[in-house]
């Protein structure tokens, strides 16, 4: 298996995105990188694994009529809300 290693500014190019983007994802683990000395090189395939894996676990999950009906029960019975800040 042939591995090509990409820069910051290669995998920016390639997602369409800024390169703070990209720095901002492998900070917060978001995406793989990995780390020789100073510099840092990304897989094209496990970044793109890890995006997928990503966005399915950001995906709403279908609520069913019960769980709907439950939910606004829960909050009819509740204090009333402030619109304004307490002074």
């Amino acid at each position: 298996m042939h591995t090509s290693w990409l820069t910051i500014r290669e995998l920016a190019t390639l997602l369409h995105v800024s390169i703070k983007t990209i720095r901002r994802a492998y900070r917060k683990g978001v995406i793989p990188v990995e780390r020789l000395g100073r510099m840092v090189r990304f897989d094209l395939d496990q970044v793109k694994h890890a995006m997928k894996r990503n966005a399915q676990e950001r995906t709403p999950r279908v609520t069913t009529k019960s769980e709907e009906r439950r939910a606004t029960a829960d909050c009819a019975g509740g204090a009333p809300s402030r619109t304004a800040p307490v002074r």
